[in-house]
């Protein structure tokens, strides 16, 4: 039997069987965000309407397209305008879901939940149409496996807006990912790290003013070391986790918006990745083809790979997964608040 999953358009509930969330997003245009949610509440939530509501302003009047609309609307996107929809059906799904999770037979009690809210073109030019499309969620223990990342690709179109043609468009990587790879890495250039496919992508760095043999340790690493993850200006999705990341660190080591430089990479001591929904990942290796050029014109087993490994999940990465963790705790929206 498969897990329990809901699909609702404009706060009705689909009296068919949904597809995956990713086959849904590839079956339609549309502005969108992904959230976890568990049986306390959704986690984030007001932060997701916002960057919601930004996509979908950014969509409508620079890629209409992106949208489902064929041309840019005449009235001006809001979070005040879009958030009642998108709550009236984020209501109706998230009561079914645990409905369906607690029916007989079913398998799902205390786990959580992957909600994604998309905002796409409705009836006529000025109408939108608000998805909910939930799924049950079982998130990886944090420390157990890390990313395993190569570089395969260019930065995307419309980088600052969450749009579900992207799942689509993203699969023309696909032949440039290795066996085992878990995340693909975007690059403009070759060498300036942008993001990843469905992530965002940081390194813990060491300081070239401070590059030594000095064991490391957390004493020592309030000095030597900074966190490096690109900057919005660069192209890149304003990752809700990305944001979490910038504001809990408070280690004393600097968070550096700059695009992590692979011809720089020894100086690279960890890496994680976020997203929204398994917050924090500790990543186990990146590769990157030898040559650039390599990534438009071939496929994986052409290519010549340099790799870069890491130890498990360091004691940076360790510390910043905790403080996320606690800050979990305090922005967890209670769905009552939905009513």
């Amino acid at each position: 039997m498969s897990p329990p999953a809901v699909l609702v358009a404009d706060g009705a509930i689909s009296p068919q069987a949904p597809p995956s969330a990713a086959a849904f997003l590839e079956s339609t245009p549309g502005a969108y965000t992904t959230a976890r949610a568990s049986s306390a509440g959704l986690l984030w939530w007001p932060r997701h309407l916002l960057r919601l509501a930004d996509s979908a302003r950014i969509l409508a009047h620079s890629h209409p397209h992106l949208l489902g609309l064929p041309v840019p609307p005449l009235r001006t996107l809001s979070a005040a305008s879009l958030e009642p929809l998108v709550n009236q059906s984020v209501r109706v799904g998230v009561h079914e879901m645990r409905r369906r999770m607690l029916a007989p037979g079913e398998c799902c009690l205390g786990e959580d939940m992957t909600l994604t809210a998309l905002v796409r073109a409705g009836g006529s030019a000025e109408e939108l149409e608000v998805c909910v499309h939930l799924g049950v969620y079982v998130p990886p223990v944090f420390g157990d496996a890390g990313a395993r990342l190569a570089v395969a690709g260019s930065g995307r179109e419309a980088a600052a807006a969450k749009y579900a043609s992207w799942a689509r468009m993203r699969k023309s990587m696909e032949k440039m990912r290795p066996p085992g790879a878990t995340e693909l890495l975007l690059t403009n250039d070759g060498d300036h790290i942008l993001e990843g496919s469905i992530t965002n992508f940081f390194v813990v760095c060491l300081k070239e003013e401070h590059q030594s043999n000095e064991p490391f340790s957390v004493q020592t690493a309030t000095n030597r070391f900074e966190v490096q993850t690109a900057p919005l200006s660069d192209g890149i999705l304003p990752g809700i986790m990305r944001q979490i990341v910038i504001e809990v660190h408070d280690l004393g080591i600097p968070v550096r918006e700059v695009s992590p430089s692979w011809s720089k990479r020894e100086n690279w001591e960890e890496a994680f990745i976020t997203s929204s929904l398994r917050l924090i990942q500790h990543v186990d290796t990146v590769q990157a083809p030898l040559l650039w050029e390599d990534i438009e014109t071939k496929a994986w087993r052409d290519v010549s790979w340099v790799v870069k490994q890491f130890q498990g999940a360091g004691c940076i990465t360790t510390q910043i997964q905790r403080k996320i963790s606690e800050r979990a705790l305090t922005e967890e929206y209670d769905t009552r608040d939905l009513l």
